[in-house]
Protein backbone atom coordinates (compact mmCIF):
# COMPACT_ATOMS: atom_id res chain seq x y z
CA UNK A 1 0.00 0.00 0.00
CA UNK A 2 1.64 3.37 -1.13
CA UNK A 3 2.56 5.97 1.50
CA UNK A 4 0.16 9.02 1.43
CA UNK A 5 3.29 11.26 0.66
CA UNK A 6 3.40 9.21 -2.43
CA UNK A 7 -0.35 9.11 -3.14
CA UNK A 8 0.37 13.26 -3.00
CA UNK A 9 2.92 12.80 -5.48
CA UNK A 10 1.08 10.87 -7.88
CA UNK A 11 -1.66 13.47 -7.27
CA UNK A 12 0.17 15.92 -8.41
CA UNK A 13 2.10 14.10 -11.47
CA UNK A 14 -1.87 13.47 -12.19
CA UNK A 15 -2.56 17.14 -12.17
CA UNK A 16 0.40 18.45 -13.76
CA UNK A 17 -0.73 18.22 -17.55
CA UNK A 18 -4.30 19.67 -16.16
CA UNK A 19 -1.90 22.70 -14.75
CA UNK A 20 0.29 23.32 -17.52
CA UNK A 21 -2.79 23.95 -19.70
CA UNK A 22 -5.06 25.99 -17.40
CA UNK A 23 -1.80 28.22 -16.88
CA UNK A 24 -1.31 28.08 -20.52
CA UNK A 25 -4.59 29.63 -20.99
CA UNK A 26 -4.30 32.11 -18.48
CA UNK A 27 -1.31 33.49 -19.94
CA UNK A 28 -2.95 33.96 -23.39
CA UNK A 29 -5.60 36.16 -21.77
CA UNK A 30 -5.59 39.68 -22.39
CA UNK A 31 -4.82 41.76 -18.94
CA UNK A 32 -7.97 43.51 -19.06
CA UNK A 33 -11.64 43.35 -18.04
CA UNK A 34 -12.23 42.71 -22.09
CA UNK A 35 -10.14 39.86 -21.47
CA UNK A 36 -11.30 38.36 -18.33
CA UNK A 37 -15.41 38.31 -18.74
CA UNK A 38 -15.80 36.48 -15.78
CA UNK A 39 -14.22 39.16 -13.92
CA UNK A 40 -15.78 41.61 -15.54
CA UNK A 41 -18.96 40.59 -14.09
CA UNK A 42 -18.18 40.66 -11.24
CA UNK A 43 -17.30 44.23 -11.29
CA UNK A 44 -20.44 44.67 -12.92
CA UNK A 45 -22.51 43.01 -10.48
CA UNK A 46 -20.99 44.85 -7.29
CA UNK A 47 -20.08 48.94 -9.26
CA UNK A 48 -22.14 50.94 -7.63
CA UNK A 49 -24.82 53.07 -9.24
CA UNK A 50 -24.93 56.96 -8.61
CA UNK A 51 -26.36 59.73 -9.89
CA UNK A 52 -24.43 63.20 -10.74
CA UNK A 53 -26.47 66.54 -10.24
CA UNK A 54 -25.36 70.07 -10.92
CA UNK A 55 -23.82 72.06 -10.86
CA UNK A 56 -21.22 69.87 -8.94
CA UNK A 57 -21.41 67.54 -11.93
CA UNK A 58 -19.40 70.28 -14.15
CA UNK A 59 -16.61 70.64 -11.65
CA UNK A 60 -15.33 66.92 -10.98
CA UNK A 61 -12.12 68.05 -12.55
CA UNK A 62 -11.49 71.21 -10.26
CA UNK A 63 -12.33 73.43 -12.28
CA UNK A 64 -12.20 77.17 -11.52
CA UNK A 65 -15.75 79.57 -10.92
CA UNK A 66 -15.46 81.11 -14.43
CA UNK A 67 -14.80 77.50 -16.21
CA UNK A 68 -18.22 76.25 -14.21
CA UNK A 69 -20.06 79.20 -15.05
CA UNK A 70 -19.12 78.88 -18.71
CA UNK A 71 -20.14 75.42 -18.69
CA UNK A 72 -23.58 75.70 -16.82
CA UNK A 73 -24.74 78.53 -19.39
CA UNK A 74 -23.29 76.19 -22.60
CA UNK A 75 -25.42 73.31 -20.70
CA UNK A 76 -27.96 75.11 -21.00
CA UNK A 77 -28.02 76.85 -24.57
CA UNK A 78 -27.23 72.90 -25.72
CA UNK A 79 -30.19 71.95 -23.66
CA UNK A 80 -32.56 74.68 -25.05
CA UNK A 81 -31.35 74.03 -28.58
CA UNK A 82 -31.85 70.37 -28.83
CA UNK A 83 -35.44 70.70 -27.35
CA UNK A 84 -37.08 73.39 -29.56
CA UNK A 85 -35.38 72.44 -32.39
CA UNK A 86 -37.13 69.36 -32.91
CA UNK A 87 -40.39 68.88 -30.31
CA UNK A 88 -42.29 66.64 -32.51
CA UNK A 89 -39.64 63.52 -32.86
CA UNK A 90 -38.66 64.31 -28.87
CA UNK A 91 -42.37 63.87 -28.23
CA UNK A 92 -42.64 60.60 -30.62
CA UNK A 93 -39.32 59.30 -28.79
CA UNK A 94 -40.80 59.99 -25.20
CA UNK A 95 -43.97 58.05 -26.18
CA UNK A 96 -42.57 55.17 -27.64
CA UNK A 97 -39.79 55.12 -24.83
CA UNK A 98 -42.74 53.78 -22.34
CA UNK A 99 -43.34 50.72 -24.18
CA UNK A 100 -39.56 50.11 -25.80
CA UNK A 101 -36.86 48.68 -23.67
CA UNK A 102 -34.44 49.33 -26.36
CA UNK A 103 -35.08 53.09 -25.94
CA UNK A 104 -34.45 53.32 -22.70
CA UNK A 105 -31.47 50.66 -22.57
CA UNK A 106 -29.63 53.34 -25.48
CA UNK A 107 -30.84 56.55 -23.99
CA UNK A 108 -29.36 55.74 -20.09
CA UNK A 109 -26.01 54.38 -21.61
CA UNK A 110 -24.97 56.38 -24.51
CA UNK A 111 -23.18 58.13 -21.64
CA UNK A 112 -21.25 57.34 -18.33
CA UNK A 113 -23.78 55.79 -16.40
CA UNK A 114 -23.26 58.80 -13.10
CA UNK A 115 -24.65 61.35 -15.83
CA UNK A 116 -27.08 59.19 -16.84
CA UNK A 117 -30.22 61.43 -15.32
CA UNK A 118 -28.23 64.80 -16.19
CA UNK A 119 -28.48 63.86 -19.93
CA UNK A 120 -31.98 63.50 -19.86
CA UNK A 121 -31.61 67.54 -20.38
CA UNK A 122 -30.37 66.44 -24.11
CA UNK A 123 -32.38 65.09 -25.26
CA UNK A 124 -32.23 63.24 -28.61
CA UNK A 125 -35.08 61.47 -31.25
CA UNK A 126 -35.10 58.09 -32.08
CA UNK A 127 -36.98 58.57 -35.37
CA UNK A 128 -36.48 59.82 -38.91
CA UNK A 129 -39.15 60.45 -41.88
CA UNK A 130 -37.13 60.23 -44.76
CA UNK A 131 -33.43 60.52 -46.56
CA UNK A 132 -32.77 63.48 -48.95
CA UNK A 133 -29.20 61.78 -50.40
CA UNK A 134 -26.91 61.48 -47.41
CA UNK A 135 -29.05 63.39 -45.34
CA UNK A 136 -30.99 62.22 -42.61
CA UNK A 137 -34.49 64.14 -42.29
CA UNK A 138 -36.10 64.28 -38.82
CA UNK A 139 -39.93 64.66 -37.76
CA UNK A 140 -39.62 68.58 -37.61
CA UNK A 141 -38.00 68.83 -41.33
CA UNK A 142 -34.50 69.65 -39.13
CA UNK A 143 -31.06 67.83 -41.71
CA UNK A 144 -28.33 66.04 -40.68
CA UNK A 145 -25.85 64.00 -42.06
CA UNK A 146 -25.92 60.44 -41.57
CA UNK A 147 -22.67 59.26 -39.51
CA UNK A 148 -24.49 55.70 -38.44
CA UNK A 149 -24.28 53.82 -41.48
CA UNK A 150 -27.18 52.22 -40.21
CA UNK A 151 -24.81 49.42 -38.29
CA UNK A 152 -22.57 48.91 -41.31
CA UNK A 153 -25.39 48.52 -43.64
CA UNK A 154 -25.01 51.73 -45.70
CA UNK A 155 -22.01 50.74 -47.79
CA UNK A 156 -22.87 52.53 -51.09
CA UNK A 157 -25.55 55.31 -49.54
CA UNK A 158 -28.91 55.37 -48.59
CA UNK A 159 -30.41 56.28 -52.13
CA UNK A 160 -28.61 53.12 -53.51
CA UNK A 161 -30.06 51.00 -50.78
CA UNK A 162 -33.79 52.42 -51.32
CA UNK A 163 -33.05 51.11 -54.86
CA UNK A 164 -32.01 47.35 -54.17
CA UNK A 165 -35.28 46.76 -51.84
CA UNK A 166 -37.27 48.04 -54.64
CA UNK A 167 -35.81 45.89 -56.96
CA UNK A 168 -36.09 43.18 -54.67
CA UNK A 169 -39.66 43.82 -54.06
CA UNK A 170 -40.17 43.69 -57.74
CA UNK A 171 -38.32 40.53 -58.39
CA UNK A 172 -40.09 38.66 -55.23
CA UNK A 173 -43.59 39.95 -55.66
CA UNK A 174 -44.46 37.05 -58.27
CA UNK A 175 -44.02 34.78 -55.77
CA UNK A 176 -44.38 36.35 -52.50
CA UNK A 177 -44.05 34.58 -49.02
CA UNK A 178 -44.00 31.10 -50.67
CA UNK A 179 -41.11 30.05 -48.32
CA UNK A 180 -39.73 26.24 -48.22
CA UNK A 181 -39.07 26.82 -52.01
CA UNK A 182 -36.88 28.91 -53.60
CA UNK A 183 -37.11 32.30 -55.94
CA UNK A 184 -34.77 32.00 -58.55
CA UNK A 185 -32.76 34.62 -58.11
CA UNK A 186 -31.25 32.28 -55.72
CA UNK A 187 -29.07 30.41 -57.45
CA UNK A 188 -27.47 33.43 -58.61
CA UNK A 189 -26.85 34.95 -55.43
CA UNK A 190 -25.22 31.21 -54.55
CA UNK A 191 -22.81 31.63 -57.44
CA UNK A 192 -21.91 34.92 -56.90
CA UNK A 193 -21.46 34.82 -53.21
CA UNK A 194 -18.88 31.18 -54.16
CA UNK A 195 -16.76 33.70 -56.11
CA UNK A 196 -16.78 36.60 -53.95
CA UNK A 197 -15.77 34.29 -50.35
CA UNK A 198 -13.73 31.66 -52.77
CA UNK A 199 -16.00 29.00 -51.18
CA UNK A 200 -18.09 25.86 -52.15
CA UNK A 201 -21.18 26.34 -50.25
CA UNK A 202 -23.51 28.88 -48.94
CA UNK A 203 -26.24 28.85 -46.60
CA UNK A 204 -28.82 31.82 -45.60
CA UNK A 205 -30.03 33.19 -42.23
CA UNK A 206 -32.25 35.83 -41.30
CA UNK A 207 -29.37 37.75 -39.45
CA UNK A 208 -25.45 38.46 -39.02
CA UNK A 209 -25.94 36.54 -35.44
CA UNK A 210 -27.66 33.61 -36.57
CA UNK A 211 -25.09 33.12 -39.18
CA UNK A 212 -22.18 32.91 -36.86
CA UNK A 213 -24.51 30.62 -34.88
CA UNK A 214 -24.31 28.34 -37.45
CA UNK A 215 -20.55 28.43 -38.45
CA UNK A 216 -20.21 28.00 -35.22
CA UNK A 217 -22.46 24.78 -34.94
CA UNK A 218 -20.85 23.31 -37.79
CA UNK A 219 -17.46 23.76 -36.97
CA UNK A 220 -17.98 21.60 -33.50
CA UNK A 221 -20.36 19.04 -35.60
CA UNK A 222 -17.09 18.18 -37.84
CA UNK A 223 -14.21 18.66 -35.16
CA UNK A 224 -16.83 16.93 -31.80
CA UNK A 225 -14.76 19.85 -30.00
CA UNK A 226 -16.73 21.85 -27.66
CA UNK A 227 -14.75 25.14 -27.22
CA UNK A 228 -15.40 28.37 -29.18
CA UNK A 229 -12.15 30.79 -29.11
CA UNK A 230 -12.99 34.41 -29.71
CA UNK A 231 -10.54 37.58 -29.26
CA UNK A 232 -10.96 39.94 -26.31
CA UNK A 233 -13.28 42.67 -27.31
CA UNK A 234 -14.94 41.46 -30.12
CA UNK A 235 -18.66 41.40 -31.04
CA UNK A 236 -20.02 38.30 -32.79
CA UNK A 237 -23.98 38.54 -32.04
CA UNK A 238 -25.45 38.24 -28.18
CA UNK A 239 -25.92 34.85 -28.47
CA UNK A 240 -25.06 32.39 -25.73
CA UNK A 241 -21.46 32.80 -24.23
CA UNK A 242 -19.76 34.20 -27.26
CA UNK A 243 -21.03 37.50 -25.83
CA UNK A 244 -20.00 36.99 -22.28
CA UNK A 245 -19.46 39.21 -19.68
CA UNK A 246 -21.57 42.34 -18.95
CA UNK A 247 -24.96 41.89 -20.78
CA UNK A 248 -25.31 38.14 -20.32
CA UNK A 249 -26.83 37.01 -17.59
CA UNK A 250 -25.11 33.51 -17.38
CA UNK A 251 -21.13 33.07 -17.27
CA UNK A 252 -18.76 31.75 -19.97
CA UNK A 253 -18.98 27.92 -20.31
CA UNK A 254 -17.64 26.95 -23.43
CA UNK A 255 -15.79 30.31 -24.79
CA UNK A 256 -12.54 31.18 -24.69
CA UNK A 257 -11.78 34.62 -24.76
CA UNK A 258 -8.02 35.19 -25.49
CA UNK A 259 -5.70 37.94 -26.27
CA UNK A 260 -5.58 38.99 -30.53
CA UNK A 261 -1.74 39.36 -31.85
CA UNK A 262 -0.83 36.75 -29.03
CA UNK A 263 2.05 34.29 -29.16
CA UNK A 264 0.40 32.87 -26.02
CA UNK A 265 -2.81 32.40 -28.00
CA UNK A 266 -1.61 30.73 -30.56
CA UNK A 267 0.50 28.84 -28.20
CA UNK A 268 -2.93 27.63 -26.92
CA UNK A 269 -4.35 26.67 -30.11
CA UNK A 270 -1.21 24.41 -31.33
CA UNK A 271 -1.85 21.97 -27.72
CA UNK A 272 -5.33 22.41 -27.11
CA UNK A 273 -7.90 19.61 -28.24
CA UNK A 274 -11.19 20.88 -27.17
CA UNK A 275 -11.17 23.68 -30.13
CA UNK A 276 -13.64 23.72 -32.32
CA UNK A 277 -13.29 26.93 -33.54
CA UNK A 278 -11.38 30.31 -33.70
CA UNK A 279 -13.93 33.61 -34.57
CA UNK A 280 -12.03 36.42 -36.00
CA UNK A 281 -13.52 39.99 -36.47
CA UNK A 282 -11.98 42.31 -38.82
CA UNK A 283 -13.18 45.24 -37.33
CA UNK A 284 -11.04 44.51 -34.12
CA UNK A 285 -8.01 45.11 -36.33
CA UNK A 286 -8.61 49.36 -35.27
CA UNK A 287 -8.66 48.55 -31.53
CA UNK A 288 -7.13 44.73 -30.56
CA UNK A 289 -8.33 43.37 -27.58
CA UNK A 290 -10.57 46.36 -26.63
CA UNK A 291 -14.31 46.47 -26.94
CA UNK A 292 -16.45 48.32 -29.51
CA UNK A 293 -15.87 51.90 -28.37
CA UNK A 294 -19.33 53.87 -26.82
CA UNK A 295 -18.92 57.26 -25.38
CA UNK A 296 -20.75 55.59 -22.04
CA UNK A 297 -17.23 54.45 -21.48
CA UNK A 298 -15.49 57.16 -21.31
CA UNK A 299 -15.94 58.00 -17.61
CA UNK A 300 -12.16 59.31 -17.66
CA UNK A 301 -11.40 60.16 -21.11
CA UNK A 302 -8.95 57.11 -22.20
CA UNK A 303 -9.76 55.87 -25.80
CA UNK A 304 -7.21 54.08 -28.02
CA UNK A 305 -7.52 52.91 -31.32
CA UNK A 306 -4.87 52.34 -34.55
CA UNK A 307 -4.79 50.22 -37.45
CA UNK A 308 -1.89 48.81 -39.00
CA UNK A 309 -2.79 46.76 -42.08
CA UNK A 310 0.58 44.97 -42.79
CA UNK A 311 0.72 43.67 -39.11
CA UNK A 312 -2.70 42.47 -38.97
CA UNK A 313 -2.14 40.68 -41.81
CA UNK A 314 0.68 39.10 -40.77
CA UNK A 315 -1.04 38.12 -37.48
CA UNK A 316 -3.95 36.45 -39.70
CA UNK A 317 -1.41 34.67 -41.52
CA UNK A 318 0.04 32.98 -38.73
CA UNK A 319 -3.75 32.47 -37.14
CA UNK A 320 -4.55 30.49 -40.55
CA UNK A 321 -1.06 28.19 -40.27
CA UNK A 322 -2.18 27.18 -36.62
CA UNK A 323 -5.45 26.47 -36.83
CA UNK A 324 -4.79 24.12 -40.38
CA UNK A 325 -2.40 22.08 -38.20
CA UNK A 326 -4.12 21.64 -35.40
CA UNK A 327 -7.96 21.10 -37.12
CA UNK A 328 -9.52 24.17 -36.05
CA UNK A 329 -12.37 26.09 -37.84
CA UNK A 330 -10.72 29.72 -38.88
CA UNK A 331 -14.34 31.91 -38.80
CA UNK A 332 -14.41 35.30 -40.25
CA UNK A 333 -17.06 37.17 -38.90
CA UNK A 334 -17.44 40.09 -41.82
CA UNK A 335 -21.22 40.23 -40.84
CA UNK A 336 -20.22 44.39 -40.02
CA UNK A 337 -17.36 44.78 -42.25
CA UNK A 338 -18.97 43.00 -45.07
CA UNK A 339 -17.27 44.39 -48.32
CA UNK A 340 -16.23 47.62 -47.11
CA UNK A 341 -12.15 47.35 -47.28
CA UNK A 342 -12.43 45.55 -50.64
CA UNK A 343 -14.86 43.65 -53.59
CA UNK A 344 -14.03 40.05 -51.62
CA UNK A 345 -14.27 41.53 -48.40
CA UNK A 346 -11.62 41.23 -45.67
CA UNK A 347 -10.39 37.66 -46.97
CA UNK A 348 -9.22 39.91 -50.04
CA UNK A 349 -7.97 42.48 -47.92
CA UNK A 350 -5.94 40.85 -45.66
CA UNK A 351 -4.97 38.04 -48.59
CA UNK A 352 -6.00 35.11 -45.82
CA UNK A 353 -8.96 32.98 -46.42
CA UNK A 354 -10.93 31.37 -43.77
CA UNK A 355 -12.72 27.91 -43.69
CA UNK A 356 -15.98 29.90 -43.22
CA UNK A 357 -17.06 33.35 -43.50
CA UNK A 358 -19.85 34.93 -41.91
CA UNK A 359 -21.41 38.08 -43.87
CA UNK A 360 -24.68 40.09 -43.34
CA UNK A 361 -26.21 43.65 -42.93
CA UNK A 362 -25.11 45.27 -46.38
CA UNK A 363 -25.19 42.14 -48.41
CA UNK A 364 -29.11 41.73 -47.80
CA UNK A 365 -29.33 45.40 -49.74
CA UNK A 366 -31.07 46.96 -47.26
CA UNK A 367 -33.10 43.87 -45.54
CA UNK A 368 -32.35 41.38 -42.71
CA UNK A 369 -30.08 39.02 -43.50
CA UNK A 370 -27.16 36.21 -42.81
CA UNK A 371 -25.06 34.29 -44.95
CA UNK A 372 -22.48 31.32 -44.42
CA UNK A 373 -20.03 30.64 -46.80
CA UNK A 374 -17.48 27.66 -46.44
CA UNK A 375 -15.51 24.42 -47.54
CA UNK A 376 -17.50 21.87 -48.47
CA UNK A 377 -15.43 20.01 -45.54
CA UNK A 378 -17.08 22.00 -43.16
CA UNK A 379 -20.61 23.07 -44.39
CA UNK A 380 -21.84 19.53 -45.05
CA UNK A 381 -24.84 18.82 -42.56
CA UNK A 382 -25.22 15.31 -42.50
CA UNK A 383 -23.07 11.83 -42.15
CA UNK A 384 -23.68 9.36 -45.04
CA UNK A 385 -22.16 6.59 -42.81
CA UNK A 386 -24.71 7.42 -39.53
CA UNK A 387 -27.76 8.67 -41.05
CA UNK A 388 -29.14 9.99 -37.47
CA UNK A 389 -25.92 11.92 -36.98
CA UNK A 390 -27.33 15.52 -38.58
CA UNK A 391 -26.34 19.23 -37.89
CA UNK A 392 -29.67 20.61 -38.11
CA UNK A 393 -30.62 24.68 -38.33
CA UNK A 394 -33.36 25.81 -40.42
CA UNK A 395 -35.31 29.09 -40.25
CA UNK A 396 -38.72 30.18 -41.54
CA UNK A 397 -37.60 33.08 -43.18
CA UNK A 398 -34.42 31.58 -44.82
CA UNK A 399 -33.96 32.45 -47.99
CA UNK A 400 -36.72 34.94 -48.17
CA UNK A 401 -37.91 35.86 -52.23
CA UNK A 402 -37.73 39.77 -50.69
CA UNK A 403 -34.85 39.46 -48.82
CA UNK A 404 -32.96 36.99 -52.16
CA UNK A 405 -34.14 39.81 -54.51
CA UNK A 406 -32.69 42.65 -52.59
CA UNK A 407 -29.55 40.36 -52.05
CA UNK A 408 -29.20 39.86 -55.68
CA UNK A 409 -29.60 43.66 -56.86
CA UNK A 410 -26.73 44.31 -54.48
CA UNK A 411 -24.50 41.77 -55.69
CA UNK A 412 -25.36 42.75 -59.60
CA UNK A 413 -24.80 46.47 -58.86
CA UNK A 414 -21.42 45.09 -57.63
CA UNK A 415 -20.55 44.61 -61.23
CA UNK A 416 -21.65 48.38 -61.99
CA UNK A 417 -18.73 50.63 -63.41
CA UNK A 418 -19.87 52.95 -60.82
CA UNK A 419 -19.88 50.38 -57.95
CA UNK A 420 -16.26 49.42 -59.14
CA UNK A 421 -14.65 52.38 -59.56
CA UNK A 422 -15.87 53.28 -56.10
CA UNK A 423 -12.95 50.67 -54.87
CA UNK A 424 -10.55 52.08 -57.01
CA UNK A 425 -7.70 53.81 -54.48
CA UNK A 426 -9.94 53.08 -51.76
CA UNK A 427 -7.76 52.82 -48.85
CA UNK A 428 -5.62 55.85 -49.95
CA UNK A 429 -8.68 57.78 -50.35
CA UNK A 430 -9.89 56.98 -47.10
CA UNK A 431 -6.30 57.47 -45.32
CA UNK A 432 -5.93 60.75 -46.86
CA UNK A 433 -9.56 62.18 -45.74
CA UNK A 434 -8.53 60.46 -42.07
CA UNK A 435 -5.21 63.07 -42.13
CA UNK A 436 -6.84 65.91 -43.69
CA UNK A 437 -9.48 65.47 -40.73
CA UNK A 438 -6.61 65.24 -38.06
CA UNK A 439 -5.00 67.79 -39.43
CA UNK A 440 -7.94 70.30 -39.36
CA UNK A 441 -8.34 69.29 -35.73
CA UNK A 442 -5.24 70.11 -34.54
CA UNK A 443 -4.87 73.06 -36.26
CA UNK A 444 -8.43 74.10 -34.48
CA UNK A 445 -6.39 73.48 -31.41
CA UNK A 446 -9.38 70.83 -29.61
CA UNK A 447 -8.08 67.21 -28.00
CA UNK A 448 -9.93 65.14 -30.41
CA UNK A 449 -8.16 63.48 -33.38
CA UNK A 450 -9.74 60.24 -35.72
CA UNK A 451 -8.45 56.51 -36.15
CA UNK A 452 -9.48 54.77 -38.95
CA UNK A 453 -10.09 51.00 -40.70
CA UNK A 454 -10.98 52.87 -43.90
CA UNK A 455 -15.19 54.06 -43.93
CA UNK A 456 -15.09 52.97 -40.70
CA UNK A 457 -13.65 55.62 -37.81
CA UNK A 458 -13.49 56.15 -34.13
CA UNK A 459 -12.87 59.16 -32.55
CA UNK A 460 -9.85 59.83 -29.94
CA UNK A 461 -9.29 62.17 -27.13
CA UNK A 462 -5.39 63.87 -26.76
CA UNK A 463 -5.86 64.51 -23.39
CA UNK A 464 -7.47 62.94 -20.24
CA UNK A 465 -11.80 64.36 -19.50
CA UNK A 466 -14.42 63.52 -17.67
CA UNK A 467 -16.89 65.40 -20.40
CA UNK A 468 -16.04 63.75 -23.65
CA UNK A 469 -18.81 62.06 -23.80
CA UNK A 470 -20.87 65.54 -24.53
CA UNK A 471 -19.41 66.00 -28.18
CA UNK A 472 -21.88 63.62 -29.10
CA UNK A 473 -24.22 65.84 -28.16
CA UNK A 474 -22.88 68.92 -30.02
CA UNK A 475 -22.09 66.87 -33.15
CA UNK A 476 -26.09 66.39 -33.02
CA UNK A 477 -26.58 69.94 -32.39
CA UNK A 478 -24.18 70.80 -35.26
CA UNK A 479 -26.42 68.49 -37.74
CA UNK A 480 -24.44 65.28 -37.77
CA UNK A 481 -26.48 62.16 -36.94
CA UNK A 482 -24.63 59.10 -34.66
CA UNK A 483 -25.41 55.87 -33.58
CA UNK A 484 -26.08 55.50 -29.95
CA UNK A 485 -23.08 54.37 -29.11
CA UNK A 486 -21.90 58.24 -29.55
CA UNK A 487 -18.60 59.25 -30.98
CA UNK A 488 -16.96 55.95 -31.05
CA UNK A 489 -18.40 54.93 -34.59
CA UNK A 490 -18.55 57.09 -37.51
CA UNK A 491 -19.59 55.10 -40.81
CA UNK A 492 -19.21 56.70 -43.90
CA UNK A 493 -20.47 55.27 -47.70
CA UNK A 494 -17.09 54.31 -49.39
CA UNK A 495 -17.49 56.37 -52.27
CA UNK A 496 -18.60 59.13 -50.35
CA UNK A 497 -18.43 62.80 -52.44
CA UNK A 498 -16.19 64.54 -51.84
CA UNK A 499 -18.37 67.93 -50.75
CA UNK A 500 -20.47 65.47 -48.12
CA UNK A 501 -16.81 64.90 -46.73
CA UNK A 502 -16.09 68.34 -46.27
CA UNK A 503 -19.20 69.73 -44.85
CA UNK A 504 -18.73 66.95 -42.34
CA UNK A 505 -15.45 68.25 -41.64
CA UNK A 506 -17.12 71.73 -40.69
CA UNK A 507 -19.80 70.81 -38.54
CA UNK A 508 -17.82 68.64 -36.87
CA UNK A 509 -15.10 71.81 -36.38
CA UNK A 510 -17.72 73.52 -35.24
CA UNK A 511 -19.30 71.46 -32.65
CA UNK A 512 -15.25 70.69 -31.38
CA UNK A 513 -14.94 75.05 -31.30
CA UNK A 514 -18.15 75.53 -29.48
CA UNK A 515 -17.83 72.49 -26.80
CA UNK A 516 -13.92 73.95 -26.26
CA UNK A 517 -15.82 77.69 -25.63
CA UNK A 518 -18.17 76.04 -23.23
CA UNK A 519 -15.41 75.24 -21.20
CA UNK A 520 -15.61 71.11 -21.09
CA UNK A 521 -12.06 70.57 -22.29
CA UNK A 522 -10.21 72.80 -19.62
CA UNK A 523 -7.34 71.67 -17.69
CA UNK A 524 -5.38 72.34 -14.95
CA UNK A 525 -1.85 73.63 -17.01
CA UNK A 526 -0.20 73.67 -14.30
CA UNK A 527 -0.03 69.93 -13.60
CA UNK A 528 1.72 67.23 -16.38
CA UNK A 529 -0.48 65.67 -18.49
CA UNK A 530 0.17 62.54 -16.19
CA UNK A 531 -0.60 64.24 -13.25
CA UNK A 532 -3.58 65.63 -14.65
CA UNK A 533 -4.59 62.16 -16.02
CA UNK A 534 -3.88 60.54 -12.31
CA UNK A 535 -6.27 63.49 -10.68
CA UNK A 536 -8.97 62.39 -12.90
CA UNK A 537 -8.62 58.73 -11.90
CA UNK A 538 -8.52 59.47 -8.39
CA UNK A 539 -11.20 61.40 -8.31
CA UNK A 540 -13.62 59.09 -10.28
CA UNK A 541 -12.10 56.28 -7.53
CA UNK A 542 -13.07 58.60 -4.72
CA UNK A 543 -16.68 58.88 -6.23
CA UNK A 544 -17.12 55.36 -6.59
CA UNK A 545 -15.88 54.33 -3.34
CA UNK A 546 -18.17 57.21 -1.65
CA UNK A 547 -21.35 55.43 -3.67
CA UNK A 548 -19.85 52.14 -2.63
CA UNK A 549 -20.07 52.88 0.94
CA UNK A 550 -23.25 54.63 0.87
CA UNK A 551 -25.13 51.94 -0.81
CA UNK A 552 -23.52 49.53 1.88
CA UNK A 553 -24.84 51.68 4.55
CA UNK A 554 -28.42 51.52 2.69
CA UNK A 555 -28.57 47.59 1.47
CA UNK A 556 -26.47 45.67 3.78
CA UNK A 557 -23.49 43.81 3.48
CA UNK A 558 -25.29 40.79 1.50
CA UNK A 559 -26.87 43.33 -1.03
CA UNK A 560 -25.30 44.65 -4.07
CA UNK A 561 -24.59 48.45 -3.21
CA UNK A 562 -26.69 49.19 -6.58
CA UNK A 563 -29.91 47.27 -6.02
CA UNK A 564 -32.11 50.33 -5.85
CA UNK A 565 -30.61 52.00 -8.79
CA UNK A 566 -30.56 48.82 -10.66
CA UNK A 567 -34.43 48.23 -9.76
Amino acid sequence: MLEPVWWGAAAALAAAPWGWRRLRLSRAKAPSLAGHPRMAKRVARWLPGYALQAPQAFALDGAPADVLQARLQGWQALSQRLRTAAPQTLALTAQAREGMPDLRLTGRYRVPYPFAQLARELPVGAFWARNDGPWLIDLDGNRFLDLTGSYGVNMLGLDFYKGTMEEGARLGAALGPVLGGLHPCVADNVARLKALSGMDDVTFHMSGTEAVMQAVRLARYHTGRRYVVRFAGAYHGWWEDVQPGPGNPLPPRETYTLADLSEATLEVLRTRRDIACVLVNPLQALHPNRAAPSDSTLVSGARAAAFDRDAYARWLQRLREVCTEAGIALIFDEVFVGFRLAPGGAQAYFGVQADLVCYGKTLGGGLPVGVVCGKRRWMERFRPERPADLCFARGTFNAHPYVMGAMNAFLRALDRPEVRAAYDGLEERWRARERRFNAALQAAGVPVRVAALSSIWTVLYTQPGRYHWLLQYYLRDAGLALSWVGTGRLIFPIALEESVFEETLQRFLAACRRMQADGWWWRDETLPPEAWARRLRRGLLRETLQAWWRGRKQHGAGAPPDAAAAR
